[in-house]
């Protein structure tokens, strides 16, 4: 799993992505590869207010 922030307006929301890979530098690249997907498919999320515990959880795509 992977953690990352995503600015909302003024505010900073907590993101998880879980991933299947083995290690975390794997998880990180492919992250980076498909972050504005990731951003996108959060702030829907956020939007319709699926958060978790304070935390928007995503899965791989």
């Amino acid at each position: 799993m992977i953690a990352f922030a995503l600015a909302i307006g003024s505010t900073r929301q907590v993101c998880h992505l879980e991933t299947s890979f083995c290690t975390r530098n794997q998880a990180l690249a492919y992250l980076q590869r498909n972050r504005t997907a990731f951003e996108q498919r959060a702030r829907e999320l956020f939007a319709r207010g699926e958060v978790r515990d304070g935390v928007i959880h995503l899965t791989m795509m």
